[in-house]
């Protein structure tokens, strides 16, 4: 049972047995996996603070065929967003990605498109401007729910509560990349409309409520 070695970003983490964890994860070769942490939990763990939400982690791990979970043996942090969880909005943020990535990807399915939307929203949060993350959080429903496949046409949508203005924000955000998005000013009730469609979209397809959406309304 040799041990691999993969490039990773930390969806959810949950206690296990004492001092371990259960680990959701999303590798960029192998797709989203689980496993369990040894002791991870306990002072002077291997996996320090890497273990941290959305991290971006090199996980070694092994893997039975017969086993659903693998064995989790230590991580060298790559990324943090420590920075980021220091601030409330930006932090709630990062708990919607999380969330959305935990039930849109299925598991042992390679998604190197997701991996990269993942590593651009970060990135763009990142830069602190003004309403970055409600830029960010857009443009990760919109593609998250298109790289899902299951996002329809929203130019001829007959979705009534879509605003022209959404629809065509939209269709841009489909030809551009976050880094190369027009300069706008970003607040909360920029494309919410848009938003709240994608979110209903995407809980229609998973069958269960998202608890973040309502968090970030809140904001």
């Amino acid at each position: 049972m040799a041990a691999r070695v993969s490039e990773s970003y930390v969806l959810r983490t949950y206690p296990f047995r004492e001092g371990d964890l259960i680990v959701s994860f999303f590798t960029r070769d192998q797709g989203k996996l689980r496993g369990v942490a040894r002791r991870a939990r306990k002072p002077k763990s291997s996996f320090g603070s890497g273990l941290e939400r959305l991290s971006l982690v090199n996980l070694t791990y092994s893997q039975k065929e017969t086993r659903e979970l693998v064995n989790l043996y230590n991580g060298e942090l790559l990324q943090s967003q420590f920075d980021l969880i220091s601030d409330f909005e930006t932090s709630v943020a990062l708990d919607y990605v999380a969330e959305i990535s935990e039930h849109l990807l299925p598991e042992h399915e390679p998604n190197e498109r997701f991996f990269r939307l993942i590593t651009a929203v970060l990135a763009h949060m990142h830069t602190r401007v003004p309403g970055a993350i409600w830029a960010a959080i857009t443009y990760f429903s919109l593609w998250a729910t298109r790289l899902s496949g299951f996002l329809p046409n929203l130019a001829n949508h007959p979705e009534r509560s879509l605003s022209p203005e959404s629809r065509e924000l939209a269709g841009t955000m489909l030809r551009s990349t976050l880094a190369d998005l027009p300069t706008r000013t970003w607040n909360k009730d920029t494309a919410l409309d848009l938003r709240r469609f994608l979110v209903r979209q995407m809980e229609e397809h998973v069958e269960r409520r998202f608890q973040t959406p309502p968090m970030l309304e809140a904001l």
